[in-house]
């Protein structure tokens, strides 16, 4: 009886243990949700702790941020706006600065070029055929047509060449844009070739275009264009008159840069 009570007492303790680590594993995870409670409660203790404000610095924060917005809402600058502008004026007056040595730069070089002119031409403008100046546009190079062309032609006379050569040598030696236009006189022309100025004076200025080119002037730098009789250098009516206003007129185009302001940088 007793060694039957043992076996019997054996498979009981077994079951009542492996009841109770099954009962232990099915509860375990309220020790970590237990864990997580306390965490929280924790974090909810600190976020009252420091709720409590501090009116004086409260104050202090709410002015330093309406000063630096206050632009926003009035119109006026504020702190934001006063450094942000402090900061463009700093970037325009280096911009400024940067344009005005490349003005000093690019004046010298027409200034350069005006003189390498008026020497190349010099037997010309002593004769009062061709002028060289600067305008507000560029260098201008009017050359009376009896010392490029025939009357009523287009095609180069053998004189004109070498002048032409020698004002080519010049531009070649830039790259700023070069404009070439013809000028006729008053009196209409009627020829099978040519029958009116505009055909006329077109064909001259791209002439003497194509000898540029083929002199070394990269032909993205110029433009050809015949105006007729429409851009008279004088208003007379003489046949003096009329003889000065057949011309061919080269400019040399002077970049038209300005310096920069704070609507530029913005795009306005």
């Amino acid at each position: 009886m007793s060694k039957a009570s043992s076996k019997d007492i054996f498979p009981e303790l077994e079951r009542r243990t492996r009841r109770a680590d099954r009962d232990h594993s099915e509860h375990r995870w309220l020790v970590s949700y237990a864990d997580f409670i306390t965490l929280l409660f924790a974090f909810f203790v600190v976020m009252y702790a420091i709720s409590s404000v501090n009116e004086s610095k409260y104050k202090r924060f709410n002015s330093a941020i309406n000063s630096a917005f206050k632009g926003i809402n009035d119109g006026t600058p504020g702190v934001l706006q006063i450094e942000q502008d402090s900061v463009l004026q700093s970037l325009i007056d280096k911009r400024n600065q940067q344009w005005v040595e490349s003005q000093r730069l690019q004046q010298q070089a027409l200034h350069n070029m005006l003189n390498d002119l008026n020497r190349v031409l010099a037997p010309l403008v002593k004769r009062g055929m061709v002028t060289v100046q600067q305008s507000g546009r560029g260098i201008v190079i009017d050359m009376n047509v009896q010392v490029l062309f025939q009357e009523g032609e287009a095609e180069l006379q053998l004189q004109a060449v070498q002048p032409l050569d020698e004002v080519a040598k010049v531009l070649s030696e830039n790259t700023l844009a070069i404009e070439v236009k013809g000028h006729t006189d008053n009196i209409p022309i009627s020829t099978p070739r040519y029958p009116s100025n505009w055909e006329l004076s077109t064909a001259r200025a791209s002439r003497v275009v194509r000898l540029f080119i083929d002199d070394g002037v990269a032909s993205a730098r110029l433009t050809a264009a015949g105006v007729a009789e429409n851009d008279p250098l004088v208003a007379g009516d003489t046949p003096e008159d009329r003889a000065r206003n057949r011309r061919v007129t080269v400019t040399v185009l002077t970049p038209q840069v300005k310096p920069m302001e704070q609507g530029d940088f913005w795009g306005h």
